[in-house]
């Protein structure tokens, strides 16, 4: 993992969205808009695909009770040398590091597994990627890529 460290933050933005993979058709024009000049393009293409799959996963997963009138709030920080993705949810606990490894170590490759690709994918397209429990039950999925 490569060291992300803390600059200025340049811009911020907030998006609240249904709980439905529909979303995704107003996601990631937003993010592709509000991210223009900041990321080069190879950076937009790993950061979009780690978004949308960050964002399939909490609608399947982290709500799948829920009702789709629960939002989902995505959050993009620019920062003079990183970017920093956060996609809130308030869904059941969920422990990250564990399941990355157990994909680790699997003997299964994980791009045979459905439930596993989208972690494998974000795991390896950003340079952090953590999921943390706040108070009130919300989650928060952090993915930060170096832009350097």
């Amino acid at each position: 993992m490569k060291r992300v460290t803390s600059q200025s933050l340049l811009k911020q933005f907030r998006l609240n969205v249904k709980t439905e993979l529909e979303a995704l058709e107003e996601i990631l024009p937003w993010f592709e808009e509000i991210t223009q000049g900041y990321l080069p393009q190879k950076v937009l293409w790993e950061c979009k695909l780690a978004l949308a799959e960050g964002f399939t996963n909490t609608v399947r997963y982290a709500h799948q009770d829920l009702p789709p009138v629960v939002p989902i709030i995505l959050e993009v920080h620019v920062f003079s040398n990183y970017l920093e993705m956060r996609i809130w949810d308030v869904g059941p606990a969920f422990d990250l590091a564990r399941k990355l490894l157990d994909i680790e170590h699997s003997q299964v490759n994980p791009l045979e597994k459905e439930s596993a690709r989208g972690l494998f994918f974000m795991k390896h397209l950003t340079d952090d990627l953590q999921y943390i429990r706040i108070a009130n039950r919300r989650n928060c999925l952090m993915m930060k890529k170096n832009l350097e």
